[in-house]
């Protein structure tokens, strides 16, 4: 029986064969993720993450799990805007739990200066099985991972069960401006600028060809909000950032 085939960048490969491909390239793009973002974002992926935090609303007491989220990035931010909201009216500090199926990644993200203070935990495990038991956390994320992982529907079946009821889950992802201009400058800038910035600024061309040509083949915004609500979630929905680039998709477990 021939294995079914699912896409890595444009190219179709085994099912099987693609997590370790992924894992692949982000051992090589490990040590200049942030700076792989700058270049894919155009710089502003930080602002991105504030307003994806933003719509989180994170509170004193809670758990975020930062699914593929080896750098730190939202789960630090989860923490520090609850810690806002307690001097105001105290309460519990918010704990967060790193989850990457990438051991470099989050190697990587280790940063004792940003991490102290902070009920961080770093796990390495799998977005299609999450080590985690039901009704654990509050907030998921997953912030330019779910791009990568092999079978989506599993990645979000599995977020909807590890949140309590009433828990939230924030997708923030590359996407495809709906505006055929901005659409037509992104593609030039990131097929003919990105991938050579990778070749010079890291080493690794083909790492940065892959990770453009990942995000043309996931699927437009409509399509993924349908796959969430699929998934069990509610009042779904999703926001455009500078004009499609990216996308936060949203919903709630109730």
């Amino acid at each position: 029986m021939t294995e079914k085939t699912i896409d890595f960048g444009f190219e179709d490969v085994p099912e099987s064969e693609k997590q370790s491909r992924v894992r692949g390239v982000f051992d090589s793009v490990a040590s200049n993720y942030d700076l792989m973002n700058d270049a894919m974002s155009l710089g502003i992926h930080r602002v991105w993450k504030n307003m994806t935090i933003t719509k989180v609303n994170p509170q004193p007491g809670e758990l975020l799990i930062d699914v593929a989220g080896g750098t730190g990035d939202l789960a630090r931010r989860f923490i520090r805007r609850a810690d806002e909201v307690r001097q105001r009216r105290m309460g519990d500090p918010a704990r967060a739990i790193i989850c990457d199926i990438n051991a470099e990644m989050l190697l990587a993200g280790i940063d004792d200066d940003k991490d102290e203070g902070m009920d961080l935990t770093r796990i390495c495990g799998n977005a299609e099985s999450l080590p985690f038991e039901d009704g654990v956390a509050d907030a998921v994320t997953i912030a330019f991972g779910i791009r990568n992982v092999t079978h989506r529907d599993k990645a979000l079946s599995e977020f909807h069960r590890i949140l309590k009821p009433g828990g939230r889950l924030a997708v923030l992802e590359f996407s495809t401006p709906p505006e055929k201009f901005l659409r037509a400058f992104y593609d030039a800038y990131s097929f003919n600028v990105i991938p050579r910035l990778g070749g010079m600024l890291a080493g690794d061309k083909d790492s940065y060809q892959y990770l453009v040509e990942s995000i043309r083949k996931f699927p437009r915004q409509d399509a993924f909000a349908d796959m969430v609500k699929e998934a069990g979630f509610k009042r779904v929905s999703w926001q455009d950032y500078s004009g499609g680039i990216a996308c936060l998709h949203f919903g709630w477990k109730v």
